[in-house]
């Protein structure tokens, strides 16, 4: 009899493979006494639900009864969503890279019963295929192994536990003289390294897969914006343009997919990640405020209406992802054959088809994804078409496909609440109100940490990472509160409340006693009173989320000026000086880091806006771009906050320009302050 324990699980990745064969379990005490009791091996294997190859090893081995036997007669099987615990995927795809040199998801690892890891791969076919060996080989060869040969097992599995906990001891080599990396000359070295790795065809950076890379994106469009180095900002501009006319952007509904397994953004990998989405919302608001394009003012909207139609929830917060499967075929959903359009569209197909590369014999697996090769101009003039006539007949054509989409299949769900991802969200809606004054955007910003307040915060004011069904599950991480910090700092910006940054502060003040190394200078990706994990990680790269750790630096850099904290202060130059050398020679990794660097070089923008009607002036000075500003906002005298300490109101709204608590010019006019700047 079959003893799979996920079914009382909340996690979608989870319930997806509740009926299994296979005896998994949660990640818990009960799983992993029995595998001490039993001294048997664990098996890990870890997935999310948007996750294709996922879905092909489940198919393939997890539903096939003696491939299951194998596993439950060796093995104590323990299934983890990456999402639900990213400290666990950290620890063993960190591991499993360093057995292999890659990793990826399905990640699957073999644990000693203390949970140290000694073996693992990624996605194993069902029978020896792709120069790889079978998934039941290799559960047959472990098993031989653990049992004929357990000292070399132990001795492996200690061994890559002090790697682990080795590598995870970063930070000994401070620089002692901060001149060298506080200089102007380590950002152009930073723009120029980013700029070596740069698709100056096809935009981004790097060869297929490509990722967005919002963080080199944000930095080039930053970086011109201080030095009006026109490099940065055609790099910058043509990966977001690309990035819009590719297949890895919804041309039919909005919003973007992970990333694209080809150089030109054509095929992408599905599934649609709210953090994605979220990341790219901001680097696009940055990119409008910066240069007014208004192809990144029509993508605004139209992936807050795929974001408000796919991945709202009722109450205000977000989901997590859209999977890359329908009907069990990656991206069935989404591609079209060329018979449907024109069945579809009837005379309107071929212009459609022409400018969306539509073929008979498909541009993707027999089948067609639709993106963008030229520019409207440019197809206008070579098929002597006036320009608007034919986006009048695109925008009809994707209405009438989007009509006829909505009755497929659609992609399933993953309706968990992350709370580092809503709080991404939020930000990004915040930037996004910012660049275009649509208010609707700071509603959603509102609605939504109102919803994170009273769902994933207990009554000591402890957060919670997931939310789902009225529960609640697994202390909030480093990531999440780093990201909710700045979350609230972007909501004061944009609302004038500074009751969001006494929040933020005092978050602020858990995370430094909750998650501090013993250096107070990094911080732990758990908590202190976490037990469950070999090694308490620190998160200094980038990946497909900001670093936590670059995000706290963010936070600490601007909360230092708003409460006068010089010791938080202090701990940002302590940070940098720590990693330094890493963000200026491997940028790419350390792209938000080497934002922090920026404003830490080209100082910040003290800018206070003080009147009893000042609401409308936030508005006004938020549409310009300032990426290097702390602002604030108040209707009345508050000698609270040093920045507005000792400074009258009236109602006649005065801007001040300040920098290190000096005020320079007091002006009545945003045009003039924004000429001061």
């Amino acid at each position: 009899m079959h003893t799979n324990k996920l079914i009382n699980e909340t996690s979608p990745y989870l319930l997806q493979h509740a009926h299994n064969p296979v005896d998994w379990y949660p990640w818990g005490e009960e799983a992993l006494s029995k595998a001490k009791a039993e001294d048997k091996p664990i098996l890990v294997s870890i997935g999310y639900a948007a996750c294709h190859w996922c879905h092909v090893m489940e198919r393939e081995s997890f539903e096939n009864e003696a491939t299951a036997a194998l596993m439950n007669a060796y093995f104590i099987n323990v299934k983890i969503d990456r999402e639900e615990r990213p400290d666990l995927d950290h620890i063993y795809m960190d591991a499993v890279q360093a057995m292999t040199g890659s990793g990826g998801w399905p990640l699957n690892v073999f644990l000693t019963p203390d949970a140290k890891p000694f073996f693992g791969g990624t996605y194993f076919p069902p029978i020896q295929a792709f120069n790889r060996i079978s998934w039941s080989d290799v559960l047959k060869n472990i098993h031989s192994a653990f049992v004929n040969k357990r000292s070399e097992i132990d001795a492996q599995s200690e061994k890559l536990t002090s790697h682990l906990i080795k590598a995870n001891s970063f930070g000994a080599n401070t620089i002692k003289n901060s001149d060298s990396i506080f200089n102007a000359e380590n950002l152009q070295l930073i723009a120029d390294k980013i700029l070596e790795n740069a698709d100056t065809f096809w935009g981004g950076f790097g060869n297929a897969p490509k990722f967005p890379q919002t963080f080199s994106i944000q930095y080039l469009l930053r970086h011109y914006h201080f030095t009006k180095d026109e490099n940065s900002l055609k790099q910058a501009e043509l990966s977001l343009q690309k990035l819009l006319e590719g297949g890895i952007y919804d041309q039919i509904g909005g919003g973007f997919s992970r990333y694209s397994t080809d150089e030109k953004w054509l095929a992408p990998h599905f599934e649609k990640m709210l953090y994605d989405n979220a990341l790219l919302i901001g680097v696009l608001s940055e990119a409008y405020q910066l240069t007014k394009n208004d192809l990144y003012h029509k993508a605004i909207p139209q992936t807050f209406q795929f974001i408000t139609t796919q991945m709202l929830h009722e109450e205000g917060c977000f989901y997590s992802a859209l999977d890359a499967d329908s009907e069990g075929v990656e991206g069935k959903y989404y591609t079209w054959s060329k018979q449907e359009i024109v069945g579809l569209l009837g005379d309107d197909a071929e212009i459609f088809c022409l400018y969306f590369d539509v073929t008979e014999e498909g541009n993707w697996e027999h089948s067609n994804i639709l993106w963008i090769q030229e520019s409207i101009s440019d197809f206008c003039k070579k098929n002597n078409i006036k320009a608007d006539v034919l986006i009048e007949t695109l925008e009809s054509c994707k209405n009438k496909l989007f009509e006829a989409r909505s009755l497929r299949i659609a992609p399933s769900l993953d309706d968990k609440i992350i709370l580092g991802w809503n709080a991404l969200m939020i930000t990004a809606s915040c930037k996004a109100f910012a660049a275009t004054g649509e208010d609707s955007y700071k509603s959603l910003a509102e609605n939504c940490v109102v919803f994170l307040e009273n769902k994933l915060q207990n009554n000591l004011g402890h957060w919670y990472h997931t939310y789902k069904n009225d529960i609640t599950k697994i202390p909030a991480f480093l990531d999440d509160y780093s990201y909710l910090i700045q979350a609230y700092i972007h909501l004061q910006e944009i609302t004038g409340n500074k009751n969001y940054l006494l929040k933020a502060k005092q978050i602020t003040e858990f995370v430094i006693e909750n998650f501090s190394d013993e250096d107070q200078c990094f911080f732990y990706f758990t908590p202190n009173n976490q037990t469950d994990v070999i090694i308490r990680k620190k998160e200094i790269y980038d990946g497909a989320t900001p670093s936590g750790n670059a995000v706290m630096a963010w936070n600490l850099q601007y909360l230092s000026v708003v409460f006068d904290k010089l010791e938080w202060r202090l701990r940002v130059q302590q940070k940098l000086e720590h990693i330094g050398n890493a963000i200026v020679k491997h940028p790419t990794s350390f792209g938000v880091w080497a934002s922090v660097l920026q404003l830490a070089i080209q100082g910040v923008n003290e800018l206070i806006i003080l009147g009893t009607n000042c609401t409308e002036e936030i508005k006004l000075l938020l549409h310009y771009y300032i990426p290097n500003k702390i602002l604030q906002s108040s209707t009345e005298q508050d000698d609270f906050f040093p920045l507005l300490k000792n400074k009258s109101v009236g109602e006649r709204v005065m801007y001040y320009n300040c920098k290190d608590f000096f005020c320079k010019k007091v002006t009545f006019d945003v045009v003039e302050l924004i000429q001061l700047l």
